[in-house]
């Protein structure tokens, strides 16, 4: 909001029971009619000085030295004038006062916000957020202290800096630090921006802040296509036989999720009281998704099914209620790898390929509609399963085989025709 009237003036303030020529020189900032005035703790004779102006008068060194710092405390309150307006803040005498003394509220750093937000999340844990939420904002805030002591050139854990530090070329930079000091990705690197980006947006709601550090700077993930596997890469691992147990339990964990599409977290979390039996003795997974709370329901796939009951005797199963002994996703993408050697492979497989087979090799590429393939997956909408069910070779071959099936008798009818035309024309002539 801009201010309808303003002003500055320097000028003498005589303290009390001074009887001598020395004052205390003042600024009096005006804005709107209503004043507020601050000692610059600098001493004048007051027969030295020009009321007229607000300066000290004579060319010694003395006089120009007082002058030179009057004009730089000027200097100072026009730039917090333009600071304010800059940022769409209400100007007032008293603001301005507090900006140039440093007196106004408390200093906000950074990432003092982002620990009390973690906090925060942490005590609505089972409420509002899952332990997974907490443990990306964790690892987020460390990853912006390791920068800003980057930055800082320092290795004090204490260190921290102003929120109203954080502009635009601080959060290029912290980009930059990520792909090129800590070797992230392109969209982790963007996954981590996208959650301090949230800690400010919360500060521009408060009014901490009022200028967008990320305006202009983008937070989209890219979309990394995932391949999934060919029906023989699925029938190789399938088929495998393998000497040590950790591997034949990770396939058989790996090829659940490749005949029911479920992700590793619901995997490792589904229980099963959660398989049920219809009227007809079929078993469904009910359950809802992690991510999203999602309902899912799925129909037990023979190959799920055997795989289920292989395990109903393990300890982690039997005792503990667990459909699968599950490790961690670490662990299990670690197995993966030798996997993927053993079976001939030769590219990266990781946990997250069995939902994209499911989607694609298992239940697309044999005629299983999308829609159904976007309920099954838990998804709300028909483009997020889009995002999966890429469509593979061998399907596009069967459909233009039977495009071919199709157009072949036409083209046998349509030659015929024209044969019968040619023959016609031939009799007429003679």
């Amino acid at each position: 909001m801009l201010e309808k009237s303003f002003g500055l003036l320097f000028y003498l303030k005589q303290p009390k029971n001074q009887k001598g020529k020395d004052r205390y020189v003042y600024l009096r900032i005006t804005v709107d009619g209503k004043s507020k005035e601050l000692s610059t703790k600098r001493i004048w004779q007051c027969d030295k000085w020009n009321q007229g102006i607000g300066k000290a008068t004579g060319n010694k060194e003395d006089a120009r030295t007082l002058n030179e710092y009057l004009e730089s405390l000027t200097a100072k309150v026009y730039e917090a004038k333009k600071t304010l307006i800059d940022t769409g803040r209400r100007i007032t005498a008293e603001i301005l006062r507090n900006v140039i003394t440093g007196s106004g509220p408390e200093k906000r750093t950074v990432l003092n916000i982002f620990a009390k937000h973690n906090k925060v999340v942490e005590s609505l844990i089972g409420v509002e957020y899952k332990p997974r939420t907490l443990q990306r904002y964790e690892t987020a805030y460390n990853h912006l202290k390791n920068y800003i002591k980057f930055r800082l050139e320092t290795e004090d854990d204490n260190i921290d800096m102003e929120l109203r530090d954080i502009n635009h070329e601080f959060i290029t930079e912290y980009y930059y630090w990520l792909r090129a000091e800590k070797k992230h990705s392109y969209n982790s690197a963007v996954k981590y921006l996208s959650l301090f980006k949230r800690i400010i947006i919360q500060c521009r709601k408060k009014g901490w802040i009022y200028i967008d550090p990320f305006a202009d700077f983008k937070t989209s993930p890219k979309d990394i296509p995932v391949i999934p596997l060919r029906r023989s890469e699925l029938e190789a691992i399938r088929s495998k036989v393998f000497l040590t147990d950790r591997l034949s339990t990770v396939r058989d964990i790996f090829v659940f999720s490749c005949y029911t599409g479920l992700a590793y977290v619901d995997i490792k979390n589904l229980m099963r009281f959660q398989i049920t039996e219809d009227d007809n003795g079929k078993k469904w997974i009910v359950s809802n998704r992690e991510k999203t709370e999602a309902p899912i329901n799925i129909p037990l796939l023979r190959v799920a099914q055997e795989i289920m009951d292989k395990y109903a005797d393990h300890p982690k199963c039997s005792e503990k209620g667990f459909v699968l002994p599950v490790a961690s996703n670490q662990r299990i993408n670690e197995y993966l790898k030798e996997i993927a050697a053993l079976c001939g492979i030769n590219r990266r497989l990781t946990y997250h390929i069995a939902r994209h087979t499911f989607a694609t090799t298992v239940t697309l590429a044999n005629g299983v509609p999308i829609e159904t393939v976007s309920k099954l997956l838990g998804h709300s909408t028909i483009k997020q399963t889009q995002h999966y069910a890429k469509v593979v070779d061998t399907k596009v071959l069967e459909d233009m085989d039977k495009l071919e099936n199709k157009l072949e008798p036409t083209l046998i009818i349509e030659a015929t025709t024209v044969m019968e035309i040619d023959i016609s024309a031939a009799v007429a002539v003679a």
